[in-house]
């Protein structure tokens, strides 16, 4: 018997390098009910939003490597997701230097917590983000937690690439539903990848392949010709035409 669990919880990046104020904001948040991932730097910052699509992110303006500026101008490049700048800076031309590069508001240093979370609270419901989906499932073989990013099958931790794991938690979230090869692509790589299917047959192929390895009698993953892929429970394996 599978277990498909749900439960709601938002993304939030916090890019600063002082150590103990991304703690605070960490616990703070995280109270609250959001999911907190932090980096250290405007670079391990851009990196960790390419891979973990937060919903929100929190970003100091003064840091090394890659001050908040140049790396507000980068994440804008790749994401419309709201941007929320810390800042010691007060001058009018810094606050305006930020809202350039696209950052859609700020708070300055020292701040208040309650200030900072009605201002995440304002963001995310001005950009109409709809709280997500977190999935755990598990049966008598698998067992997926999207929260903590591990599937074990078989008592096996299986090594996903980021990218596997993405299309994995993009199928189960939909379990028992055929996700068509363009919300998948969107899902896992964004809306500029277009409608490229092999790149998804790629991903694909790579998952059934260490899934079988572990759990050779059962197909997870199976493929609704001319429409796209869905996630076979154990119990739910009839979905018309499909290998």
């Amino acid at each position: 018997m599978s277990l498909v669990q749900r439960f709601i919880k938002k993304r939030i990046l916090v890019i600063d390098d002082d150590a103990d104020l991304v703690y605070m904001l960490k616990i703070s948040l995280e109270k609250d009910g959001y999911a907190v991932f932090s980096a250290h730097n405007g670079l391990e910052g851009i990196k960790l939003a390419f891979d973990i699509r937060p919903h929100l992110i929190i970003l100091d303006l003064m840091m090394p490597q890659m001050d908040g500026y140049e790396a507000c101008s980068r994440l804008r490049e790749m994401t419309d997701i709201p941007i929320l700048l810390l800042t010691s800076r007060t001058q009018k031309d810094d606050i305006v230097r930020g809202f350039q590069e696209g950052a859609d508001d700020y708070v300055t240093k020292p701040f208040s917590q309650n200030e900072l979370k009605a201002r995440v609270r304002a963001l995310l419901r001005r950009n109409g983000y709809e709280e997500e989906l977190i999935i755990k499932y598990n049966d008598e073989a698998l067992d997926i937690n999207l929260e903590t990013q591990k599937v074990f099958c078989n008592g096996t931790l299986l090594k996903l690439t980021t990218t596997e794991f993405n299309v994995l938690g993009c199928l189960v979230a939909h379990s028992g539903q055929v996700v068509p090869y363009r919300e998948i692509i969107r899902s896992v790589w964004g809306n500029n990848y277009g409608h490229t299917p092999p790149l998804v047959q790629t991903y694909i192929a790579y998952l059934r392949k260490k899934l079988k390895k572990n759990s050779p009698n059962h197909q997870y993953i199976r493929t609704q010709w001319g429409k796209g892929y869905w996630f076979a429970a154990r119990e739910n394996t009839k979905k018309g035409d499909f290998i």
